[in-house]
């Protein structure tokens, strides 16, 4: 059985994702084999798995930290928001429920075997696994039932390190007032903590750290200064894709309420000819937009009401008025076109809708979720591109007949009549570099030197570095235990 140690924050956003990823290429780089899990995540942004499930974008990167293909065991329960007050639910990669925030507080305990099943088979197969809590455990409110952070950690077994983040400030009453908050045996089970996002002069906090470990009676493992080159990692969160580069190439991306599978960015802000901008709410569209891109969404009829309440769905046909590009990915896509239907109500009430008009095609939304990683090529050009697919409903018409991909050997994707506006169901194309160089030229941009896959790669083994020389990781190792296995873990 593996040892395990668990990463929870005294906050929500303290970098735990980003830290988890780093502690496990450090640990790779030291000989172990290592995996990551997080029992319960909360995102829009997920991945396709190797066994054809879907998790948290997060554990995608922590897996590739790893070095090994992201499964769902990896995050056996993700909650996906569809609405102010209801969420998806998927469970070990699948489909469970759909379910109102109040009904998920009486069910969530109930998948805790479950959760514990993934957890033990990572363990079967690794030396180490490295946990990432959810939220914090200062939400006492939530402990009961609670499969996220000291939950599971108590029915686990697994020691907690917990991480406050000084960015935000008041970093000591982060990590005193969750030991204050916590009950004794939840306290017990921490065993250090870490002060992440630090800038300045690290030692100015040392009576800092003084005065947490004697409040806390939890030694300090270190304080982390900011990591500059966590730009050039896939963000999970939409709050934290703020956008990036500096490039005369203006790429306008509004900010949808469910934005969702947003990953397709990634290696655009990172090419230098590029300047990506993430429009919130209540901002226009900049009018010197050279391209407009449409993101994916968890909802895509809820969300083209929430681009209509923001007035972008005009800015979008004023500037595809003017011989501008727009492209669409998946919700985005679906949303360029005349019409979506949702027969069976999955979104809310049953009809259809009228599109945004700029691609002549019909959507019609069914149950059954589209799940895949998919290799093509670009018609015309046979370059190849990778990705995968994660929707619901098929798309049919005219526009379709002009398609400007190959995925699996057959057509994908839909381009207007006169060019400018396209769309396809195919995430992650442009982490494919001669296929995002190619795209880019036919706007006009040249693309630089950037090889994104190396570029990630690099990032992580950045933070690796950055964790080794702040971070004592060989007192984590050390306080990683050797998971139980409780009665309620299910048989394999």
């Amino acid at each position: 059985m593996a040892r395990s140690i668990m990463i929870q924050g005294a906050g929500s956003g303290v970098g735990k994702s980003l830290l988890v990823a780093g502690m496990a290429r450090a640990f790779v780089r030291r000989g172990l084999n290592v995996r990551p899990f997080k029992p319960q995540n909360m995102s829009n942004n997920a991945a396709v798995t190797a066994d054809g499930g879907e998790i948290g974008r997060a554990q995608a990167l922590q897996a590739q930290a790893c070095g090994v293909p992201p499964v769902t065991d990896m995050n056996p329960v993700l909650l996906k928001p569809e609405s102010e007050t209801g969420a998806q639910i998927i469970v070990q990669g699948k489909r469970f429920a759909t379910v109102r925030a109040r009904d998920y507080a009486g069910i969530k305990s109930s998948l805790m075997p479950r959760v514990l099943d993934s957890f033990h088979r990572l363990a079967d197969a690794a030396d180490l696994v490295i946990v990432e809590g959810a939220g914090s455990p200062a939400e006492v409110n939530l402990r009961k039932g609670d499969i996220a952070n000291m939950g599971f950690a108590t029915a686990a077994r697994v020691p907690v390190i917990l991480v406050g983040d000084i960015e935000r400030g008041g970093v000591l009453a982060q990590l005193v007032g969750t030991h204050v908050l916590l009950d004794t045996a939840d306290n017990a089970l921490v065993r250090g903590f870490i002060v992440n996002k630090f800038r300045g002069d690290a030692t100015l906090f040392d009576d800092g750290l003084r005065v947490a470990a004697e409040r806390t009676g939890w030694p300090g493992l270190g304080v982390v200064p900011w990591f500059a080159d966590a730009r050039r990692l896939p963000a999970e969160d939409a709050m934290d894709m703020c956008g990036g580069g500096a490039g005369a190439f203006r790429i306008a991306v509004p900010c949808l309420g469910r934005i969702a599978n947003f990953d397709d960015l990634d290696p655009l802000k990172l090419e230098s000819g590029i300047t990506v901008d993430m429009v919130a709410p209540g901002r226009p569209l900049p009018a010197d937009a050279d391209l407009i891109f449409l993101p994916g969404s968890k909802s895509t009829i809820g969300d083209l009401a929430f681009l209509r309440a923001q007035g972008w769905d005009r800015q979008i046909l004023d500037h595809a008025g003017q011989g501008k590009p727009v492209l669409g990915i998946c919700g985005g896509y679906q949303m360029l076109g005349q019409t979506i239907a949702d027969p069976d109500g999955i979104e809310g009430f049953p009809g259809p809708v009228d599109g945004l008009g700029l691609l002549d095609i019909h959507t019609i939304l069914a149950p059954e979720k589209h799940l895949s990683r998919v290799t093509g090529q670009a018609l015309g050009t046979g370059t190849p591109v990778h990705g995968y697919e994660i929707h619901i409903g098929q798309t049919t018409g005219p526009d379709c007949a002009r398609p400007w991909l190959r995925i699996e050997g057959k057509p994908a994707g839909a381009v207007s009549g006169n060019g400018r506006v396209r769309g396809c169901y195919v995430h992650g194309l442009f982490s494919s570099d001669a296929f995002r160089a190619e795209y880019l030229a036919t706007l006009g941009v040249a693309a630089g030197t950037l090889r994104y896959g190396d570029a990630v790669e690099d990032a992580l083994d950045g933070l690796a570095d950055h964790l080794e020389a702040h971070v004592r990781l060989d007192m984590l190792l050390s306080l990683a235990d050797g998971p139980a296995r409780p009665a309620t873990a299910l048989s394999d």
